[in-house]
């Protein structure tokens, strides 16, 4: 075909142009080449036939083939490099790209491919950033440098020249030009001929102009072949997307922000010196691409039938494969490095966020929840219905923060108490809200189906406001609610004021002890509650059963006792009702449970109701409150730095824990007064040892005698005490004071594995 077509080299004539030593046409005192109209095709020159264009394709004749292949590397990057002499000039080639790429998957991939979302997408961005005026622009000033290039493929490949001079003339074209640039050029270039190439032969059995100039270029006979050419085809596309792909990255890379990384970090600097390879190969890659669309068209039933050309392209892609992964590998570690710049940044504009006064609390409640306005972030949870963070200006914000695992127990407490609160701040004209915070840490798993079915569970069923989703929330936010909140799994509840100022760093324990009476639950409201608060039996089951508070109204005497040896509590109720019998006082016995072990407890109240022992709380979520509260008010002391405090309160409680903790116990108070809290190893042999003291019964009362009794045995040998902090209870106590000597406690850590307390999370720290 090449023999048979007219030697008519089209060359346009500009005014002032000298022929140029390739035989095209330089303007004077520049080196720009004017390239043929779409419609026309260079000629092949006298004595060139098909046989130079396959010596080509395979890299030139075998003296040629033989010289590059033993060439060294690094002589060959050295002449690369030598034409490398930027201007300094920036361009933003990305919207070129974008075209490039068009052409590309409209050319090698199928129409199912093009109907997808993601190619509508990339049409809708490539219309936004093609019509702006910069890039008019800067097309206006660039098409001639692709014309050139267009024409050095074309009349190159029909010339013979070997690939690697092609390529090396390309570069010496785009001498002042960036990395990036000279790729996405070069790539531009490859697109036009390839894109006309498939134009012709998409439309042109519907159209008569495309169908003449088809037959000029043979496109029904190839069409006809189209299975032996199938393989070439596959090659070539597969070579086409390598060829992106490493263009992606090379962009990628001049991308990076430098505020973040610098080219002196190993990655980037790893990254960036492997450019030029990348960028080469690439481009002899297009020439390679470019000679298959030529011969194509030129070379006729002799190219179909050749297969070399299909293992030229899959050695070329496979090369620029590995180039790829080498570069993405790279950019992971440079994406990675910026993303902790970034989180360190953000972390630190956080903490001088809450170090400034703010006149209201937009500006805080934004940088946790999100710092943008394109989207409503928040639910309203009585209308299900999404809301800016506006609803909540000038509000006391009350921020739940959480996990998924936030149990049902404590969500159905919550509410109630968000109900009565809200009367409260109606009453005194102070408006407060609650948001949940969901807290997902996308760094340590990913996020599942199944997850998301549980928060959308859990958010259905929340009367406040939540996040609208938990990727919403910046893994800054989530270091800085870990870190300086001391957020660990376990739910904490954020009191901010309506300038965005913390008043309480965690206002759930004293929602749990004091419930709607701790409004609006501030630091100084859970002060001035302690100070009120002395040791009496309201303080353990407030708000639990109204049984016991009967009972402290009728003045009767009330054990409260817990643990998990049935035969211990056998013993114990049994002696304990004969005793009351002798001394005729009224006795009341309730069986509290423990911290833990939800399992042998509730095995444990089916003996107690079957035995009829006592009186007991079948339901395990009174139970779990009333540990709960326990463990609140420890932690509420702790908050307040508090915690070895010599008040009766603090120390009673610390008892009770303890026991808990190693044994059976018991609490003996008279109404509301607590007369004796006890360990298991002593409250029994008190009772069992009636007969020693009932003497003094009629003159001390029982109860005082009772505590005479108990308190000569405790001095004898009183219990080790123990106290152990769930790794995800938040604020642990770096020193701890024994409430039995008032010595400093031992700090161990244990792991402990129990099925039974999967709840309650693994046990970290120990005070033994």
């Amino acid at each position: 075909m090449a023999d048979m077509m007219p030697n008519m080299a089209l060359t346009p004539k500009i005014p002032g142009a000298s022929p140029a030593p390739d035989g095209s046409t330089a303007v004077a005192g520049s080196t720009a080449v004017a390239r043929p109209t779409p419609t026309s095709r260079p000629t092949a020159p006298a004595g060139h036939t098909a046989t130079a264009l396959q010596k080509y394709m395979r890299g030139g004749a075998p003296g040629e083939r033989s010289m590059i292949a033993m060439s060294d590397d690094n002589l060959m990057m050295k002449q690369v490099l030598e034409t490398h002499s930027p201007d300094g000039l920036e361009l933003d080639v990305r919207p070129l790209l974008l075209i490039v790429e068009d052409i590309l998957s409209r050319a090698t991939l199928s129409v199912d491919t093009l109907a997808d979302g993601t190619t509508v997408a990339h049409m809708e961005n490539m219309d936004e950033k093609t019509h702006h005026a910069s890039f008019v622009a800067m097309m206006d000033a660039l098409s001639f440098t692709i014309d050139r290039i267009c024409c050095e493929l074309s009349l190159k490949a029909l010339s013979g020249g070997d690939a690697h001079s092609t390529t090396l003339s390309i570069f010496k074209m785009l001498t002042s030009f960036p990395w990036d640039a000279k790729l996405v050029l070069t790539l531009a270039a490859f697109a036009f001929n390839y894109g006309e190439f498939w134009l012709l032969a998409q439309i042109y059995a519907t159209n008569q102009l495309a169908k003449s100039m088809a037959i000029l270029k043979q496109l029904p006979v190839i069409m006809e072949q189209s299975g032996p050419l199938k393989p070439k085809f596959d090659a070539l596309n597969n070579l086409i997307k390598a060829m992106l792909d490493v263009t992606r990255c090379v962009i990628q890379l001049k991308d990076l922000p430098s505020t973040y990384i610098s080219h002196d970090d190993p990655a980037l600097s790893a990254a960036m010196a492997h450019v030029p390879t990348a960028v080469y190969w690439t481009i002899r890659s297009a020439v390679a691409c470019a000679t298959q669309i030529t011969a194509l068209t030129s070379m006729g039933h002799e190219y179909i039938t050749s297969t070399t050309e299909a293992w030229e392209l899959s050695t070329l892609a496979h090369k620029l494969q590995n180039i790829s992964e080498h570069l993405k590998k790279q950019i992971d570690l440079c994406q990675q490095h910026i993303h902790e710049k970034r989180q360190l940044e953000s972390f630190q504009n956080l903490l001088h966020l809450f170090d400034t006064i703010h006149i209201d609390n937009m500006k805080i409640l934004k940088a946790l929840i999100y710092p943008k306005d394109d989207i409503q972030p928040l639910i309203d949870g009585s209308t299900k219905r999404r809301v800016h963070i506006e609803v909540l200006r000038r509000k006391n914000v009350l921020l739940l923060i959480s996990g998924l695992d936030i149990s049902q127990e404590e969500l159905s407490i919550l509410e109630q108490i968000h109900s009565e609160s809200k009367m409260h701040a109606s009453r005194h004209e102070n408006p407060y809200e609650v948001v949940w915070i969901p807290v997902f840490d996308r760094s340590r798993m990913q996020w599942s189906d199944e997850m998301q079915k549980q928060f959308e569970a859990l958010q259905s069923t929340m009367p406040w406001y939540t996040v609208y989703h938990p990727s919403l929330i910046d893994q800054a936010v989530i270091r800085f609610i870990r870190e300086i909140w001391h957020f660990r799994s376990k739910p904490i509840l954020v009191v901010l004021d309506p300038q965005g100022k913390v008043v309480s760093p965690n206002a759930i324990h004293m929602m749990w002890i004091w419930g709607s009476n701790a409004f609006p639950f501030t630091t100084i409201r859970e002060e001035n509650l302690w100070r009120e608060e002395t040791w009496r039996l309201e303080l353990l089951v407030n708000g639990i059963d109204p049984t016991i508070l009967n009972w402290i109204r009728e003045g009767k005497y009330i054990f409260l006792y817990g643990g998990d040896d049935i035969e211990w509590i056998r013993k114990f109720t049994a002696t304990a009702r004969q005793v009351a019998v002798a001394a005729r006082i009224p006795l009341e016995m309730v069986y509290v449970g423990k911290s833990d072990k939800r399992e042998q407890v509730r095995r444990t109240i089916t003996a107690i109701t079957v035995e009829k022992l006592s009186y007991c709380w079948e339901d395990l979520a009174m139970i779990w409150f009333f540990w709960t509260r326990l463990e609140s008010m420890l932690f509420s002391k702790i908050q307040l730095g508090r915690a070895d405090d010599h008040d009766t309160v603090m120390q009673e409680i610390k008892r009770l824990l303890s026991y808990d903790k190693s044994g059976g116990w018991a609490v003996l108070a008279k109404g509301s007064s607590v007369v004796v809290n006890g360990h298991s190893s002593t409250m029994l042999p008190t009772l069992v040892e009636y007969d020693l003291w009932k003497e003094h019964v009629p003159n001390k009362g029982y109860d005082l005698a009772f505590k005479d009794h108990h308190d000569k045995l405790h001095g004898i040998a009183h219990p080790c005490c123990r106290f152990e902090f769930p790794s995800a209870g938040g604020r642990i106590p770096e020193r701890m004071k024994c409430p039995e000597c008032q010595r400093h406690m031992d700090k161990l850590t244990t792991f402990l594995c129990c099925h039974d307390d999967a709840k309650h999370g693994t046990i970290s720290n120990v005070y033994d």
